[in-house]
């Protein structure tokens, strides 16, 4: 079966670290008809330690010469801000989600929402995984940076916490911020979902533009999850490598597109095609006048449209037949 494409905005910290950016991201994410809008929650003092270097795209980025310590606490929201975000999601009648980076936040999480999207850094974090699966919930889980055995063990140890696999979607994901189409490899997607039979894919986006996640659509994702703000030239991580609101609102459009061109998978006419079918297709026609009891040869028929008599494909049927009537050039037969 082919489930309807959840598409996840991922606002991410693109709020920058202020609850009325975050509340204008619910809403660019609601005007452009995706399924849920998502956040990142943690705590920086149980996250990073103080002297953690940024990565080089957070660097450039961000334009700024910090610690990772000092750029997460500058971007962190507090639970109570969550709180609100989630009675906001709720009024506008968009999915509220966040993913949580420590188990404190994790734990805090299990009150608002009632799935978990488990980030690319915590694929290989056991207890992490075992701490969000106590929670009996559905879990979403991205695999950047990961190897097909660290899937396999995610997967296991989500299995062995309690979950079953109609409960874990697994997202392809290349944590490069930007990625280029070259480090992509969709195919990956696919080689998960035939590893883990029962495992639902999808696929988190960090490309640029949004030909790669309307791709993995036709490929069999289940879920996209894709990065937006409200500007890409704001200062931040992850602003420069996301979609604006129009663009947001130009993958949804294409993604639900391809679910419906995607069909059933039956090899049938359509209601259209099945009215074209006698104009277009062709018929058996008297090539010259015929006479009545006249053996019908291969240089006494002809093939031509209309389609609405006998169908070419049964000439062996109809060559040295007899002719049960007499018929004038061009009659169908």
């Amino acid at each position: 079966m082919k489930y309807k494409t959840f598409i996840l905005a991922e606002a991410g910290v693109n709020h920058n670290g202020d609850i009325n950016l975050a509340k204008q991201l619910i809403d660019a994410a609601h005007d452009a008809g995706v399924d849920a809008v998502k956040f990142q929650t943690w705590k920086t003092e149980l996250l990073v330690t103080e002297d953690a270097e940024m990565a080089e795209y957070q660097k450039e980025n961000t334009q700024q010469v910090e610690s990772q310590f000092q750029m997460l606490k500058r971007l962190e929201l507090s639970y109570d801000d969550f709180s609100e975000l989630k009675t906001y999601c709720d009024n506008k009648g968009i999915t509220f989600l966040s993913t949580p980076d420590e188990e404190q936040s994790a734990t805090f999480l299990d009150q608002l929402q009632d799935q978990f999207k488990i980030g690319s850094g915590e694929l290989t974090n056991t207890p992490f995984l075992r701490h969000i699966a106590s929670f009996k919930k559905p879990v979403i889980l991205s695999t950047g940076m990961g190897y097909l055995s660290e899937v396999e063990h995610a997967i296991f140890t989500l299995e062995e916490a309690g979950l079953t696999r109609d409960e874990i979607t697994v997202l392809h994901a290349t944590t490069d911020y930007p990625t280029a189409p070259e480090d992509v490899n969709l195919s990956a997607m696919v080689t998960i979902r035939n590893a883990f039979p029962g495992i639902r894919v999808g696929y988190s986006d960090h490309t640029l533009g949004i030909e790669v996640p309307v791709a993995a659509v036709a490929m069999g994702a289940v879920v996209i999850e894709k990065h937006f703000t409200l500007d890409k030239t704001m200062k931040g991580p992850d602003h420069s490598a996301s979609l604006e609101p129009q663009e947001l609102k130009a993958m949804v459009l294409a993604i639900r597109n391809i679910e419906a061109a995607l069909g059933n998978g039956w090899k049938v006419p359509t209601k259209t095609e099945k009215e074209n079918r006698n104009i277009v297709r062709k018929s058996i026609i008297a090539a010259c006048d015929i006479a009545e009891g006249a053996l019908l040869t291969p240089d006494m028929l002809e093939i031509k449209r209309p389609g609405s008599g006998i169908s070419p494909t049964r000439w062996d049927e109809v060559v040295n037949c007899v002719a049960k009537k007499a018929y004038t050039k061009g009659e169908l037969i």
